[in-house]
């Protein structure tokens, strides 16, 4: 199989799909790799390390696009990459379609085949390819939030870890899972007071054996979120509903009784966000206020440490890149319902059901278009 990762194109994102490593090992086992050249070069990934492991280096990313069967990327597809894909070809890469309605319809026209990293399973119940990128977001979500507590930066000028004779800043944290868990620790490790909100009394039991009286646990509703937030310097959105857009939480109204200068970091932007006045940002104006509340929305935060992030992230995705390649896109699907988990179109058929639900597509489940053949 001719396997093509082009460079990432989304405002200032620095991760590559494939490291040389990746590459080497597919050359191993028989497959192209067409690598569009410098797409690694800002994290330290020289296009003579790409060489060394067997990658064709490719200019422009139209060729690759051209000869690729299987396209292997980070973010998702812009709209002039989306126009680039030709019916049957395959896709893999973060999709996150059901606040995106301009994407889905472009993936749908072009007749691919994409995969969502994001809605991939394993036998734990788990989103073993969101994972990674989910404890990174969550580590730099409590970075980002200090930074934009800072008076300079907007915020209400609270160290978080507080100093002897002064209190430390309040993070509250709404969803307790793999973000929500990593921005805890975060937090925790710097000496703030967490408080983490969530509906799953498993889960609170669970944070509560592993932190004990270092962390608040709190049973998440409706008035446990808004007194929580009213109270808070830091907020954190990290709640999922995996492939679907993501509740809102927090209401405007909300807004104008928590302290002036605070901070919500949306981490749930990805699928729309969990705030009601959150829109999707960039790393290059990664801030704006409302009724005086800082909000920091990046859509990509991983990039921000790209590096640690694309070694983060293509760890997890190689195996699966290589059962694709390995035994073609169709068998590779029959043979592993987690994966087909992960199939979100599938020539011009919504195979997603919370995507399809959220856009108003008719949903075709995976398997009786992989079963057709």
């Amino acid at each position: 199989m001719i396997i093509g990762v082009p460079k990432e194109i989304k405002n200032h994102e620095y991760r590559i799909g494939m490291t040389p490593v990746g590459v080497r090992e597919l050359v191993n086992h028989g497959h192209k790799v067409l690598v569009q050249s410098g797409g690694g070069a800002a994290i330290g990934l020289a296009n003579e390390q790409y060489e060394a492991a067997g990658a064709n280096l490719i200019d422009k990313p139209e060729d690759i696009f051209l000869a690729a069967d299987m396209i292997v990327k980070v973010k998702e597809p812009q709209p002039n990459e989306c126009k680039m894909l030709r019916p049957g070809q395959l896709l893999f890469t973060y999709l996150h379609l059901a606040p995106d309605p301009e994407q889905t319809k472009l993936l749908v026209d072009s007749g691919a085949i994409a995969i969502a990293y994001e809605t991939v399973t394993d036998d734990h119940g788990g989103l073993p390819l969101l994972a990674p990128m989910s404890e990174v977001a969550g580590r730099m979500a409590i970075q980002a939030g200090a930074h934009s507590l800072e008076k300079a930066q907007g915020g209400n000028g609270t160290l978080l870890g507080g100093v002897p004779g002064v209190l430390p800043g309040k993070v509250v944290v709404i969803g307790g899972g793999v973000v929500g868990e990593n921005a805890a620790r975060m937090a925790m490790g710097l000496g703030a007071d967490v408080t983490v909100l969530d509906r799953s009394l498993d889960r609170l039991k669970t944070l509560d054996t592993l932190y004990g009286p270092r962390l608040k646990t709190l049973y998440s509703t409706v008035e446990s979120v808004e007194d929580s937030v009213c109270s808070a310097d830091l907020v954190i959105g990290a709640v999922l509903v995996p492939g679907a857009a993501a509740p809102k939480l927090l209401k405007r109204e909300t807004l104008t009784k928590m302290k002036d200068g605070a901070v919500l970091v949306d981490v749930a932007i990805d699928q729309g966000g969990c705030f009601e006045t959150s829109k999707a940002t960039t790393h290059q104006e990664p801030t704006y206020k409302v009724d005086g509340v800082v909000h920091y929305c990046v859509a990509n935060m991983p990039g921000g440490v790209a590096r640690t992030a694309t070694f983060a992230l293509t760890n997890a995705t190689l195996p699966y890149t290589i059962a694709l390649a390995n035994k073609g896109c169709q068998q590779a699907l029959a043979d592993d319902p987690h994966l087909r988990n992960g199939l979100n179109i599938f020539k011009g058929k919504v195979t997603c059901e919370p995507v399809a639900e959220d856009l108003n597509y008719d949903y075709v489940p995976a398997t009786d278009l992989i079963c057709a053949g």
